[in-house]
């Protein structure tokens, strides 16, 4: 049955791919592609350590070990592969490994030419990414398999009396490495045992990586100088009607604004629901930037660089599908904002708990917010150091994990 579902799956893609759906087409001519990458740069007598992530979120959490990997055993070989075309697209040139790839849909038949061509001397599946076929295939050739930064829920199919059969998949697992001690009482539930480490999610390590490496940025520099700033990054048009009204009515307040959609008309109608000065990043010089009160970041890839700059920040998607990353602005030691839908994410609900993070509903509630924060300076500090002890306190899955497999000193 699992199986059949997974040729129907495929069968619906390229159904979707030939009537034209984008993302459909990407990835059924990414994956027909994968055989030729492998016959053209799998190199003759070499083993690849392969890492497997569904997409670009999965495979920032697996960066960590990977960029690790390369740096203090630089003669391994790596392949890197995707499902989703939103993280191959974006890393197919990612320089840290040796071979990029979508992986083929998890049929036995790929599965087994896959893994003959590719000939991996170890697996790295990050976090939700349990195919089958290709764990059988494993196993049966005495590859080891390690599930990184892995979370189990009780609602998962793997702890269902009609998933039981798919759950022996994870007994084949030769080690987890999980989020948190209930998805280690899960596995156990199920009889995996013994070959868990509680590790933490390697997220941390990630996000603190960024910050170390995060960019100066002199016209944002300038903009913020001297002044209480209000970073929103990632955001959707409900995030933006609240932010904005409150930063209209409050002079005393400087605000960027990082949207997740760039196009000239969400910017556009950014700037004219904004009633005091506002100048786009790409129109901004050091002779103008200190004379506007909102800063218009109208391109990506800075976003992390900037939240360095904020008093206070505002992580968008709270009121529509989910939050984007919290840990990205919480690195900086700044207290995070956060709208109602957050329940699915960890960070989220632990930065609530430990006073990091607020969490808003309303318009009226992201105003009593921020002006605690403003008129209490103690207190707005206060969530930023819990915010930054977070992150820290956290860290070190990468270091755990790395030494574990690879038998690496500490």
């Amino acid at each position: 049955m699992y199986s059949f579902g997974i040729y129907l799956y495929a069968l619906i893609v390229k159904l979707l791919a030939l009537f034209g759906h984008p993302k459909a087409r990407l990835m059924v001519r990414g994956q027909r592609d994968t055989w030729r990458i492998l016959r053209h740069q799998i190199r003759e007598g070499e083993r690849y350590v392969w890492f497997h992530a569904a997409s670009l979120g999965e495979f920032e959490q697996g960066r960590p070990i990977i960029e690790r990997l390369r740096r203090e055993q630089p003669d391994r070989k790596i392949l890197l592969t995707f499902f989703s075309p939103s993280g191959y697209e974006v890393r197919k040139t990612y320089a840290d490994v040796d071979v990029v790839c979508y992986l083929p849909f998890d049929t036995p038949t790929a599965a087994r030419r896959f893994i003959r061509a590719a000939r991996p001397e170890m697996v790295f599946l990050i976090k939700y990414e349990f195919w089958r076929n290709y764990i059988d295939v494993l196993h049966h050739r005495g590859i080891p398999v390690y599930s990184v930064s892995s979370i189990f829920r009780p609602r998962q199919i793997f702890f269902r009396w009609y998933g039981r059969n798919y759950a022996r998949c994870l007994r084949r697992i030769s080690h987890f490495f999980v989020q948190n001690e209930e998805s280690a009482a899960l596995l156990q539930s199920i009889g995996v045992s013994g070959n868990v480490t509680v590790s933490g999610d390697t997220r941390f390590d990630r996000v603190i990586d960024i910050r170390r490496a995060a960019r100066e940025l002199p016209l944002v520099e300038k903009f913020a100088q001297d002044h209480t700033v209000l970073v929103a990054g990632s955001t959707w048009q409900p995030d933006e009607e609240i932010i904005i009204d409150y930063f209209n009515r409050h002079p005393d307040l400087r605000i960027v604004i990082a949207p997740h959609v760039v196009d000239d008309r969400h910017l556009q109608d950014i700037e004219h629901k904004i009633e005091r000065p506002v100048v786009r990043l790409s129109r901004a010089t050091p002779d103008n930037v200190a004379s506007h009160d909102c800063l218009l970041i109208d391109g990506y890839g800075l976003l992390s660089s900037i939240y360095r700059y904020a008093s206070v920040a505002y992580v968008g998607g709270g009121f529509g599908v989910g939050i984007h990353n919290v840990p990205e602005a919480a690195v900086y030691g700044v207290p995070v904002v956060i709208g109602p839908n957050h329940e699915r994410f960890r960070e989220a609900n632990d930065l609530l708990a430990n006073g990091g993070c607020r969490a808003i509903a309303s318009a009226d509630d992201f105003a009593a917010i921020m002006n605690d924060f403003l008129k209490n300076p103690s207190r707005l500090a206060a969530a930023g150091k819990a915010a930054g002890n977070y992150i820290s306190d956290n860290a070190g899955a990468a270091d755990l994990i790395f030494r574990h497999v690879f038998h690496a000193p500490a």
